[in-house]
């Protein structure tokens, strides 16, 4: 930038409006800076980023400046940003705003993948906040989306082009999309409004001043009026917090007094929805914080998988989740957790919020091109989907598929429990302490022992230091601790009664004798029946995992060898069992029905013992266990008769099972055979089935790899996809600009044509061959030259001139030396010119050739011989003025003297500098001042007054007796404009007679 153009006074406090622009935004920025009032100054800086082509010299600054009283400059590093002045990103640079400066840096994504336009706004929110202003012009693509976001969250105000009126509407449909706009306008209208905005936001509201019981009061209304049409209650939130967004509604919507704001809300329900999402803010992204997420993946996530079998459950609450960016982004670190491990958890992540726009497109898990910026290209690749338009990226749905979205206040609803993970990001910020305060133990009861609490980078678990223990305090991650039984405080008891299921975390200590006296008859009378019987029970879910066991099953059960920690009663059932409980097993659970195997056989110890196997369903209604049916699988023994050894029942029930025709040993022998032939069939299939195996792994490895070769070849076809679009967007930005300059060179090349055809002044231009180039209509009737001409020399063409023949040799002459010549020249039909022979200078400054101008001075010819003979008149006139004996003045209307000449120094004998400086009153005595006016009034009639006899003073003071003759001087218009006297002394005239006289005597 010209450091002799920065302005020299400048602004402290004013807002700083940063416009984005793409493809079609140089028309864009036309439009916006053509609707600026032209009779006053914004205020405000404008700070333009648009995607240049990094090797092409923009001509952005010059287009905009015809558009704008402002003063326009594209930036340098370190430049200080001044209100009224537009500034402008130089190509192939990345921009930020820190402290009132604009910083240049060296993009450090690879083309095709920057985001300039979000990288400045993101700066510009985090330096400006409140004063922050974002625009979004037309382009394709997403990229502004995320930096709006950001403007808005800080409290600035945000605006989009209407895609209708938009030559590329890819990302104003982007930014609109996101719900956050405040004004969706064409670039004409934007000025006016932006104006007015700025009118309010920063000149009006700061100076109203009301007292505090009043504001509290207004705000306490406003908030009646939020919770009776969304339900939800923000009288606890930060009275700072509302302010300023009710403020700022105020100024969108014009609005100079908060009464009159509050007659507005009630009269227009769709304005309370809009503050509701105003507070809300509804501002997040992928992995929003990179470093308090890559802990989050390093020391967090792998404590989440301690201890759990490859069948358990990981239960992750996302609170405040908004669009659901933070609660994909922790299903992603898990999955890629589970992928490293290559173990499959079931994973149920709970994001809730209040806002059911916000919640919608949570569920919906398609995001703009944007979310490219925060996430590796792998992650993206892994797990999202481009959307076929180009429009966004759709979670895979194996991401998605972990995710359960819901309305949810967790200041009033229920909490989930048995959790392992809490992420409460920039939520409590917003907050009140009080509400604060209940929410951390809410957090502490809904997580599981050793459980994990996400806080934002500015929240913290306060005083409940008892609590949590801190993980890593600049990440803001807390893990549960264990409390004992009246150690709670009074404020946690005071939230938490709203929630019953809470009630049994932090009971009072009860005595024994309490608890049997208020044990019901009916438990009492179970339990005793249950202790009489001796039933043999386990509870199982689906897969065989062993949740509880009842009574003595040892004699059934065994801990199977292996890894510890495996209770599958399918493992672990002893012999004669396995096969008939996987069977009861499977039938229970598909067919729902109870089944039931009596008569069994278990070894237990080398013996056998009788049992009676039955699996029946058991409803579960408990928030903390998942599975909707568990399964009692029920161990009965059947008992033996007191005179008859275990042996008798063993040889009786060996013999029940025997078949009655023990004789038919042929049939015996046939089965046997039989079976062999099916176990060679069988062992035949096997090694058949192990052969295909080996094929098929190998295959699949085969598969693998070309797979993976796909995926590389994909990824690298996405990578170009990208710069080919960055590249085309570069070249849309060029194009616009080189189309701007040929119009305006067409309308310049017009213009110029109309101009040497308007003068009539013959012009030919010739290259340093010497060649015509082109040449005007008026040379044509100098030298002979048509159309066809172009492109031969000109030595071959026939000048009309009179007796001048070196136009050649004066054309090199000017050539080689670089000298101009003019010279008058005279043509065949009697006209003259003056030929000028100039050397054609580019804008580089080289010479390509001549210029010659013909210029017509036939008039000022014959004008200067007339001068000629007029002025050899006037010298013949001058000599007899100057030889006359008679004096002869000239003067003005007034008197004034203008000419005086020796005669009449002579006579009077005051010099012609003294008589120049005198009026002619001077002379004239005073008895004779009236006849002197009345004659002057009769030469007003007459051109010339008859000499007559009067008196004129000399320098000595005597008077003069002359004869005077005046004769009026008149132009063109037959008006007087001076006199001319001849005035003869009559003692000179009669000394001349007298002389004459003797003469003649003699």
């Amino acid at each position: 930038m010209d450091s002799q153009k920065v302005p020299q006074n400048t602004a402290s406090n004013f807002p700083i409006v940063g416009i984005g622009a793409s493809a079609g935004g140089l028309a864009a920025f036309e439009s916006f800076f053509s609707g600026m009032p032209v009779e006053m100054d914004p205020g405000m800086a404008f700070v333009l980023v648009q995607h240049l082509a990094p090797n092409h010299k923009s001509m952005l600054t010059e287009l905009i400046q015809r558009y704008t009283r402002m003063e326009v400059f594209e930036v340098e590093d370190g430049v200080v940003v001044q209100s009224n002045c537009v500034y402008i990103i130089p190509p192939g640079m990345d921009m930020a705003f820190l402290n009132g400066t604009l910083q240049l840096l060296k993009p450090s994504e690879p083309r095709g993948q920057r985001l300039p336009i979000d990288f400045f706004f993101k700066s510009l929110a985090q330096d400006q906040e409140d004063r922050a202003i974002g625009i979004v012009l037309s382009g394709t693509g997403s990229d502004g989306t995320v930096g709006l976001r950001a403007i808005k969250e800080a409290g600035g105000m945000v605006m989009a082009q209407s895609p209708d009126s938009a030559e590329y509407d890819g990302m104003p449909s982007s930014a609109i999309a996101t719900g956050l706009m405040d004004f969706i306008l064409p670039p004409i209208e934007m000025a006016a409004q932006l104006m007015a905005y700025a009118e309010h936001a920063f000149v009006k509201l700061p100076c109203l001043k009301e007292t505090q019981p009043k504001i509290e009061s207004m705000l306490k209304k406003i908030c009646v009026l939020l919770r009776a049409q969304t339900g939800h209650d923000f009288s606890q939130y930060k009275t700072s917090t509302i302010l300023r967004r009710i403020e700022r509604r105020m100024a969108v919507h014009l609005i100079d007094s908060k009464d009159e704001y509050l007659k507005f809300l009630q009269q227009t329900p769709f304005e309370v929805e809009e503050l509701f999402r105003d507070i809300l803010i509804g501002v997040t992204n992928f992995f929003r914080d990179p470093k308090a997420f890559q802990v989050l993946e390093e020391e967090v996530i792998p404590i989440l998988f301690i201890d759990k079998t490859p069948d358990a459950q990981i239960r992750v609450w996302s609170t405040g989740c908004s669009t659901g960016e933070e609660a994909y982004s922790i299903a992603i670190l898990i999955q890629e957790h589970m992928d490293l491990l290559k173990e499959n958890y079931t994973v149920k992540v709970f994001g809730t919020d209040i806002d059911s726009q916000a919640i919608a497109t949570a569920r919906a898990g398609l995001y703009s091109g944007s979310i490219a910026a925060d996430m590796s290209p792998e992650r993206l690749g892994r797990f999202f989907t481009e959307e076929p338009d180009g429009s966004g990226y759709r979670i895979h749905k194996r991401i998605r598929d972990m995710l359960i979205f819901s309305e949810q206040d967790v200041i009033k609803d229920p909490p989930f429990s048995n959790l392992d993970l809490i992420s409460c990001r920039n939520l409590l910020i917003y907050m009140s302490g009080e509400l604060q305060k209940k929410l951390i133990p809410l957090f502490h009861y809904a997580l599981k022992p050793d459980g994990v609490l996400f806080l934002g980078s500015s929240e913290t678990i306060g005083e409940y230091g008892d609590l949590f223990k801190t993980l890593d305090a600049k990440s803001k991650l807390y893990q549960r601790k264990e409390i004992a039984f009246g150690e709670q405080r009074t404020t946690r008891a005071e939230f938490m009664p709203s929630f019953t299921t809470m009630g049994s975390l932090y009971p009072r200590a009860a005595r024994k004798a309490d608890i049997v006296k208020k044990m019901p008859l009916r438990e009492l009378t179970e339990q005793a029946l249950l202790q009489q019987l001796g039933i043999v029970a386990a509870l199982v879910n689906a897969r065989g995992d062993i949740l509880f066991l009842h009574g003595r099953t040892g004699r059934y059960l065994e801990p199977a060898p292996g890894e510890a920690g495996v209770n599958n009663i399918l493992r672990m059932v002893r012999e004669g069992l396995r096969h008939k409980l996987a069977m009861a097993l499977q039938r229970a659970v598909v067919k729902k029905e109870i089944v039931e195997y009596p008569g069994l056989l278990v070894k237990t110890n080398g013996h056998f013992t009788g049992v009676n196997l039955t699996v029946r369903r058991v409803p579960v209604r408990l928030e903390q266990i998942p599975e909707s049916y568990l399964y009692l699988v029920v161990f009965e023994e059947i008992k033996t008769f007191p005179d008859e050894p275990e042996e008798a029942l063993l040889t009786e029930a060996i013999s029940a099972r025997e078949d009655s025709d023990t004789d038919s040993g042929e049939m015996i022998i046939a089965l046997k055979q039989e079976l062999q032939a099916k176990d060679e069939y069988l062992q035949t299939v096997k090694e058949e089935l192990e052969t295909s195996n080996e094929d098929l792994k190998s295959t699949n490895e085969e598969m693998q790899s070309i797979n993976e070769e796909m995926q590389s070849i994909n990824e690298e076809l996405e990578t170009s996809k990208e710069e080919l679009q960055s590249v085309n967007e570069e070249l849309a930005t060029v194009n616009g600009e080189l189309q701007v300059k040929v119009d305006d060179l067409s309308q310049a090349n017009n213009d110029m044509n109309n101009l040497l055809a308007g003068t009539e002044i013959a012009t030919v231009f010739l290259n340093h061959k010497l060649e015509i180039l082109r040449f005007t209509p008026a040379a044509t009737q100098i030298i002979n030259l048509i159309q066809g001409d172009i492109g031969r020399p000109i030595g071959h063409i026939v000048p009309n001139f009179v007796d001048y023949n070196q136009l050649v040799q004066d054309l090199k002459s000017v050539l080689d030396t670089l000298i101009p010549k003019e010279i008058e020249v005279k043509t065949i039909q009697g006209n003259f010119y003056t030929m000028r022979i100039l050397p054609y200078r580019t804008q580089n400054n080289v010479i390509e050739g001549v210029v010659i101008n013909f210029i017509d001075i036939t008039a000022n010819v014959a004008t200067r011989e007339a001068l000629k003979k007029a002025n050899n008149e006037l010298l013949r006139l001058a000599v007899i003025v100057r030889d006359s004996h008679d004096a002869i003045t000239v003067q003005d209307l007034d008197g004034h003297i203008l000419a005086w000449n020796p005669a009449a120094v002579k006579i009077y004998g005051f010099s012609e500098s003294e008589a120049l400086g005198m009026n002619v009153s001077d002379l004239i005595p005073k008895d004779l001042m009236t006849d002197e006016l009345n004659a002057i009034r009769q030469l007003t009639q007459a051109e010339i007054l008859e000499p007559y006899r009067t008196q004129r003073m000399t320098k000595d003071g005597k008077a003069v007796e002359i004869w005077m003759t005046s004769t009026a001087l008149v132009n063109e218009d037959g008006d007087m404009y001076a006199i001319a006297t001849t005035e003869r002394s009559v003692e000179l005239e009669n000394n001349q007679n007298l002389e004459v006289y003797d003469g003649k005597e003699g």
